[in-house]
């Protein structure tokens, strides 16, 4: 298992990174969690990022056989993916630099009391129905992280983008749920965003500029 693993580990590591990233950045799911955290408490909020993950799971299968199927047909459709891609971050580049010099106030969300099994569909149906997620997860696809490798080598790939995705919104839930934190994060967010932007530039100019 291990030597089937390891020559697809940077491109593992590259995709991963851009996924911890924008799992990181402040969006529609942590106003969700932020308010779920805020009303209902930590079992509440990690509930429903584990449904976020398992969204994001579902739509990284999709992705995967999708471009798949475009490359099994036009092997130079994956460079017209990488350049979409990396619009795409780049994009997510110039989003975060504005937020930086304009820091937007992060709301949490107005939810009602759920049961566990809601929360966890209400954070799933958030993902799913994002079509900025399904632009990203093409992204991610661009890299190629698991191209050429069989089932074990997808299944690695998937488990540890549940992992990234269910921790870092997890992180958000637990944080932001505390009032002294919340104030930290406010307070220090233009830095959060420009150090956001210059990874997102990063990782557009990296995935542009790939011939391999």
């Amino acid at each position: 298992m291990i030597e089937t693993l390891l020559p697809h580990l940077p491109a593992f590591a590259a995709a991963y990174a851009i996924l911890f990233v924008a799992a990181s950045s402040p969006g529609p799911a942590v106003a969700l969690l932020l308010g779920i955290g805020t009303t209902q408490g930590r079992t509440a909020a990690l509930t429903a990022s584990a449904g976020i993950a398992t969204g994001s799971v579902a739509i990284n299968l999709a992705t995967l056989a999708g471009v798949g199927l475009l490359l099994s047909q036009a092997a130079w459709a994956m460079q017209i993916l990488r350049l979409i891609g990396a619009a795409y971050l780049a994009w997510l580049a110039w989003s975060a630099f504005r937020k930086a010099v304009a820091p937007p106030t992060v709301v949490a969300a107005q939810v009602a009391r759920m049961t566990l099994p809601r929360l966890f569909a209400t954070g799933l149906l958030l993902q799913i129905t994002n079509p900025k997620a399904i632009v990203f997860w093409l992204a991610i696809a661009a890299i190629g992280a698991t191209q050429g490798g069989g089932p074990a080598v997808v299944a690695a790939f998937v488990v540890g983008a549940f992992a990234i995705s269910f921790l870092c919104h997890g992180a958000w839930a637990v944080l932001l749920s505390s009032s002294p934190v919340r104030r930290g994060y406010a307070r220090a967010r233009r830095w959060v965003e420009a150090g956001l932007g210059t990874l997102f530039a990063g990782f557009a100019l990296r995935l542009a500029t790939d011939r391999s």
